[in-house]
């Protein structure tokens, strides 16, 4: 199973226990009628900070020793990674500085900041924000905290996959299949590394916007494919240029494949959220219920559940959305 097992990811949810949400399984009957299936619906834009980071971040740093924590923390993160990072870093009493695009939604930098952490922009289409958050690492003696390509990372977000798994079997049900929005790849890994030792028979896929389906391509090749990290997208939480190089092999081996929708489905889904189920959504945390809605996910599978990852959304933009074309 790569390096992250279900035993690491029993262990995050022990450290989460108490710190981060644990966000409720909905059911809708408007959205079982309207998809002519069963659909469990995990909110993780109910989560601190606005979406599954903050799990990731602090089962992460949690584990850092003192010296560690003294030296401090750097991440890069077009916003949702940051957060969480700042979040939790503020709870641990550790310094944390995020590398930001200068074109991250102002929610997410506003945000940040409000949590205590140091922002440093770059240029998202002329610098390497990698290059930069190791150099700061390195002329500080911090630690480097990966959005998605870290063992602790991916075990913090496998709790929502953990989670999911205890509520549905106390319901009595069983899932066909789990749809999980993706950049990285971590929060889809450690889901399906949860899901998948519960019940080996159940699908889980990964789901990205067009443009940005690395992922889909990866699965499919069975090699890390990459995207042109240049295309505007609305999608700002799932630009990862191509799979981690920790997650990919985690993914390939437990995916069922990968679902693409395109951008008037996510902001089709984002209405539905508002509008059904009173949810508010981020784009990129919608695409996992843009593909159920857009009919993408096979219809043999009957009961689903759908991560909503985040709901950090730029109020203007969100505003547009939802006035009617």
């Amino acid at each position: 199973m790569g390096m992250v097992g279900i035993s690491d990811i029993q262990r995050a949810a022990a450290r989460l226990a108490g710190v981060a949400a644990r966000t409720p399984l909905l059911e809708s009957a408007a959205l079982n009628e309207a998809c002519g299936r069963r659909v469990f619906i995990k909110p993780e834009n109910l989560q601190r900070t606005g979406s599954f980071k903050f799990r990731g971040a602090y089962n992460r740093l949690s584990q850092l020793d003192e010296a560690a924590r003294r030296a401090g923390v750097v991440a890069w993160s077009s916003g949702n990674h940051g957060q969480g990072v700042a979040a939790a870093a503020r709870l641990l009493g550790v310094r944390a500085s995020v590398v930001m695009p200068g074109d991250a939604p102002g929610v997410k930098i506003d945000n940040t900041r409000a949590h205590g952490a140091e922002v440093i922009f770059y240029d998202r289409y002329t610098e390497d924000r990698e290059a930069i958050a190791r150099d700061l690492c390195a002329a500080r003696g911090a630690t480097l905290i990966p959005s998605y390509d870290d063992p602790g990372i991916i075990a913090g977000q496998g709790t929502v996959g953990l989670e999911i798994r205890e509520d549905v079997g106390r319901l009595g049900a069983r899932l066909d299949a789990v749809l999980v929005c993706c950049g990285g790849g971590g929060l889809v890994a450690g889901t399906a590394t949860a899901i998948k030792d519960a019940d080996p028979a159940t699908a889980v896929y990964a789901v990205e916007p067009e443009g940005y389906d690395d992922y889909a391509r990866s699965l499919a090749s069975g090699r890390r494919e990459t995207a042109d990290a240049s295309r505007p997208s609305i999608c700002d939480a799932l630009l990862a240029p191509a799979p981690g190089k920790l997650t990919f092999p985690i993914n390939r081996q437990l995916l069922a494949g990968g679902l693409v929708v395109a951008e008037d489905e996510v902001i089709e889904a984002m209405r539905y959220a508002f509008r059904t189920l009173k949810l508010v959504v981020e784009p990129g945390g919608a695409v996992a219920l843009a593909a159920l809605l857009a009919g993408k996910c096979d219809r043999a599978h009957e009961t689903l559940a759908v991560v909503l990852s985040g709901g950090n959304v730029d109020p203007a933009f969100y505003a547009g959305v939802l006035s009617e074309d």
